[in-house]
């Protein structure tokens, strides 16, 4: 016999971001790097005898928070890699369900009758992640080992080892990050004693995104609606500078995004949350190019959204600008006397490189690693 700890991979970008994550491959996140850390110590006092992995990063991270504390190597297999998402791939949320309602629905509670253009059937996903468990558990006979994979990779592969529809009330959740879930194999037949057990993160902040509306977004062109540009500038202005409106100038900043947009149309968006008006974010795509930096000109969410989380998501859509472009950091300026923006910069991996003089006071130049964003195909 063999005993198997099933691992849903930590939090990472795409989780975060509201993307269709799939097999796009993100970085992991701040947060995610907190769960590694719960998910080691629990597996501290553990016998392991392998572990393995898909063969995406945010897996492969995760896996290594058990393997490295036991002198282990991780071996990857593309076996238990996430449902590969065709033309979704990469995606958010929120656009996708603007665009394909009836989709979108049958993905979240249909899942056997889900496909796409490009996409992997359900169906195929669990029967290559079963066959890469059944090798392992093979080449593991009364040994433990952990196996770190993705959440609709391991419902795919519980419904089908427990008998049951991907629908209706037999549909299995998607768990939560570094969730553990624990399989015994004998003779290739599996027997699930576990599922979904998340105890060990239960002491960290919840994921807000969990709970979120995801935001979806069009390209904004500023020369279509001025005062809407203008006046988010100068709300944003006020909030950072504590009210104070002495050096103000709204039509340089305008002027700037229009020929943002004009270089770029996915460079300048403005984001919704259901039908009302949600935020905005310029790009300028040019300024760090000849550097290897994307730089960030101004991220605008509407107060009542502010605090909430939904900032990330906005700040996705500049991760996956840049990650195209093949930039590897970004950059932006915050006000020194924005408490809340410089909080939510550093929650987001942000870390201040220097400091300036502004016009109204001192500006941090602050910077972003990002993951790259690349299919692993």
């Amino acid at each position: 016999m063999t005993r198997i700890y099933l691992i849903r991979h930590t939090q990472a970008e795409g989780n975060q971001y509201r993307m269709m994550q799939g097999q796009w491959d993100g970085a992991v996140t701040p947060m995610g790097e907190r769960q590694i850390e719960a998910l080691s110590k629990r597996f501290e006092a553990v016998p392991v005898d392998a572990v393995y992995s898909s063969d995406l990063s945010r897996a492969i991270l995760t896996a290594e928070g058990i393997a490295k504390p036991k002198g282990l190597s991780v071996k990857r297999d593309a076996r238990l890699r996430e449902l590969d998402l065709g033309m979704w791939e990469s995606q958010f949320f929120g656009n996708v369900r603007a665009a394909y309602p009836e989709d979108t629905r049958n993905f979240l509670f249909e899942p056997e009758q889900w496909h796409v253009a490009g996409a992997e059937t359900m169906e195929k996903v669990a029967d290559r992640a079963i066959r890469a468990l059944k090798e392992i558990a093979g080449g593991h006979e009364e040994q433990t080992v952990v196996v770190v994979s993705h959440g609709i990779t391991i419902r795919c592969v519980l419904s089908k080892i427990l008998g049951k529809h991907m629908a209706g009330e037999e549909l299995l959740p998607i768990f939560k990050n570094t969730a553990v879930t624990e399989l015994c194999c004998e003779n290739g037949s599996f027997t699930v004693i576990t599922m979904g057990d998340a105890s060990h993160i239960e002491t960290l902040p919840v994921n807000d995104w969990v709970t979120l509306d995801a935001l979806r977004d069009e390209n904004f062109d500023p020369a279509s609606d001025p005062s809407f540009y203008t006046n988010c500038y100068e709300e944003a202005w006020q909030t950072a500078h504590c009210g104070n409106k002495k050096h103000f100038r709204a039509e340089p900043f305008y002027q700037a995004a229009r020929q943002h947009y004009s270089l770029c149309p996915d460079a300048v968006k403005k984001f919704y949350s259901e039908e009302t008006c949600a935020g905005l974010i310029d790009c300028d795509v040019e300024r760090g190019k000849h550097a290897g930096y994307g730089w960030i000109s101004f991220l605008y969410l509407v107060p009542e959204l502010r605090g909430k989380g939904y900032g990330a998501q906005v700040l996705g859509r500049a991760i996956a600008l840049y990650s195209r472009l093949g930039r590897r950091v970004i950059r932006l300026h915050a006000a020194a006397s924005n408490e809340r923006a410089l909080r939510f910069y550093r929650k987001c991996g942000f870390e201040i490189l220097s400091s300036e003089a502004g016009s109204d006071g001192p500006l941090y130049l602050m910077e972003k690693k990002i993951g790259g964003g690349v299919f692993v195909r």
